[in-house]
C-alpha cells in the first residue's frame, strides 16, 4: 500500500483495501516491501486515500499502480479500525470482482492467489486476519422453513441445497413443539455435518441447541441484551436498524442479517426497507451483512452492490 494523505483530525488514517476476487473464488495478496512497516508481512492490496478523494477512486488509483489493472466497479464490504504502533488506520474494505488487465506486480512485492478455505500466507497484517476468517462466509445464508414446507420436503431441499454446495444453515422453528424441534435439529445437524457445513440455531431455542450446534443467531430482542459475545464458534445477529447493527459490531458477531428489504408473508403488515435504507444501515458496518426479506438467489448482485457480503433466505431457499 502506498503512502498518501496525512492523518484526519482524529490522527485517523483513511485507507482504501482491494479484496480481489477471481472467477474461482481465489483472492489476491501482496507482501510488504522492504523498508516498510511490518516488511515482509502479507496484506491486501490497497493504499491511503489522497485529499479529496473517494475509497471508489484512491481504489481504482492503487490498483492501477500497485497492480496495472483497471477495475470496473467495488462492492462495499465492510470498515473496520486498528491502531498499529506507527498508525491508526482505517480501513474500508471493498470487493472487486470485475477489472481489466492481469493483476502483476508493478512496485516489486511478491503476489499470490489463495483460496479462502486454505490461506497460507503468514504472517498476514493483524488488521487483516478477522477479514481473512470472513472471505469463507456464503454468499448465502439459508433459514430453515421446516413448519412452513414440511419436515420430510424441508429435509430433502436441504439435502439438495448441501449437495449444491451451501455451506451455512440456520434453524430457526420458533413454533415448533420441543419434542419435533429435537427430531429436527438432530437430522438437520447430521446432514452439515455429513457436508463440512455449518450450523447455528436460533436463539428462539435453547442455548443447549446453540452449544451442540456450535453457532447461534440472535434475535434483535437477545442481541441488545448481550454485553459481550457468546462463546461459540459461529454468532451471527438480526437487525433492523443502525443501533442493532452497532451492538452486532461491539460483540465482534461474525455476520449480521438486515432487513426486511421487500414486505414478507412471514411479517405482514410489515414493509421492506428498500435498498436504499438498507445502504444507508450497511454503510458503517464492521461486521459483514446479508440482506434479507423477500429475496432469491438472483438477487446476490444487487445486494453486494448495496453494500452486502450476500442473501440471507428463508422460503426461497427451498424452493
Amino acid at each position: 500500500m502506498s503512502s498518501g494523505r496525512a492523518p484526519d483530525a482524529a490522527g485517523i488514517v483513511e485507507v482504501a483495501v482491494g479484496v480481489l476476487v477471481r472467477a474461482d473464488g481465489a483472492v489476491l495478496f501482496g507482501q510488504r516491501l522492504a523498508g516498510k512497516p511490518y516488511a515482509g508481512w502479507w496484506e491486501f492490496p490497497g493504499g491511503k486515500l489522497e485529499a479529496g478523494e473517494t475509497v471508489t477512486q484512491a481504489l481504482a488509483r492503487e490498483l492501477h499502480e500497485e497492480l496495472g489493472i483497471d477495475i470496473a466497479g467495488t462492492s462495499p464490504w465492510v470498515v473496520r479500525e486498528h491502531v498499529y504502533p506507527h498508525a491508526h488506520v482505517r480501513l474500508h474494505f471493498h470487493r472487486v470482482e470485475d477489472w481489466r488487465g492481469e493483476p502483476r506486480s508493478r512496485e516489486g512485492q511478491a503476489l499470490r492467489w489463495l483460496k479462502p478455505d486454505s490461506i497460507d500466507a503468514a504472517p498476514l497484517l493483524p488488521a487483516a486476519i478477522r477479514v481473512v476468517g470472513w472471505l469463507r462466509l456464503p454468499p448465502v445464508h439459508a433459514i430453515s422453513a421446516a413448519a412452513e414446507i414440511g419436515d420430510a420436503p424441508f429435509l430433502a431441499a436441504l439435502d439438495a441445497r448441501l449437495r449444491a454446495g451451501a455451506t451455512m444453515v440456520q434453524l430457526r422453528e420458533p413454533g415448533m413443539n420441543a419434542a419435533r424441534f429435537d427430531a429436527l435439529f438432530r437430522e438437520v445437524r447430521a446432514r452439515c455435518e455429513r457436508h463440512g457445513a455449518r450450523l447455528l440455531v436460533n436463539s428462539a431455542h435453547p442455548a443447549s441447541y446453540w452449544r451442540a450446534a456450535g453457532g447461534v443467531h440472535l434475535r434483535a430482542a437477545d442481541l441488545m441484551r448481550l454485553e459481550r459475545r457468546p462463546d461459540l464458534r459461529w454468532v451471527g445477529a438480526s437487525c433492523h436498524d443502525e443501533s442493532e447493527l452497532a451492538r452486532a459490531c461491539a460483540i465482534e458477531a461474525d455476520y449480521a442479517l438486515i432487513g426486511p428489504v421487500r414486505a414478507t408473508a412471514s411479517h405482514p403488515g410489515q414493509p421492506g426497507i428498500g435498498w436504499q435504507r438498507f445502504s444507508e444501515i450497511a454503510a458503517p458496518t464492521s461486521v459483514p451483512v446479508y440482506a434479507l426479506g423477500g429475496l432469491a438467489d438472483r438477487d446476490g448482485p444487487q445486494a453486494r452492490r448495496a453494500g452486502a457480503h450476500g442473501v440471507a433466505l428463508r422460503s426461497a431457499a427451498w424452493r
